[in-house]
C-alpha cells in the first residue's frame, strides 16, 4: 500500500516528466532494449505512437494511484494483452528500472530517494498486479 506522501510523490515527478514526454519515451525504451534486447522485436516500428501510449498509460494509472481499485483491474486487463505481445514475467524488472533510470536521468535533483522510492512501491504494486493476473491468465 502507498501512503499519501508516496503518492504525492510520484504524481508530482510524473507532472514534471509530463512535458519532455517524447524524449522520456524515447530515453525508456532505449534503456529497456539494452537492459531485455529480446524486448525489442515485441514493438512495431512506430515507437513515437508507442511512447505516447506508455505515457498514456503511467498517466491512468498515476492518477488514480489514491484509488487503488481502479488501478487493479487496468492492471490486469494490460497484462493479458501483454500475454498476447510476448511479454514475459522476466521483462517486468527489466521495465521497472527502465523507468527508474529514465525518470532519474529526466529529473536531476527533482528525483530524491523518496521520490525513486515511491516509484518503485507504485510500480511493484503495478507490476505484481500483473504478474498475478498473467500467471491465473495462463494456467
Amino acid at each position: 500500500m502507498l501512503t499519501a506522501h508516496q503518492i504525492d510523490l510520484v504524481q508530482h515527478s510524473f507532472a514534471m516528466i509530463l512535458p519532455l514526454t517524447d524524449q522520456a519515451a524515447a530515453e525508456f525504451y532505449r534503456r529497456l532494449f539494452a537492459l531485455a534486447p529480446d524486448t525489442r522485436p515485441l514493438f512495431g516500428n512506430d515507437m513515437e505512437a508507442q511512447g505516447r501510449k506508455l505515457f498514456l498509460t503511467l498517466a491512468t494509472v498515476v492518477d488514480a494511484l489514491d484509488r487503488l481499485d481502479a488501478v487493479v483491474p487496468v492492471a490486469r486487463e494490460l497484462a493479458i494483452r501483454h500475454i498476447g505481445y510476448g511479454a514475459k514475467p522476466h521483462h517486468y524488472e527489466a521495465v521497472g528500472s527502465a523507468l527508474i533510470e529514465t525518470l532519474r536521468g529526466g529529473l536531476g535533483s527533482g528525483f530524491d530517494r523518496d521520490t525513486e522510492a515511491a516509484w518503485g512501491a507504485a510500480y511493484a504494486i503495478l507490476s505484481g498486479t500483473m504478474l498475478a493476473a498473467a500467471r491465473q491468465t495462463s494456467h
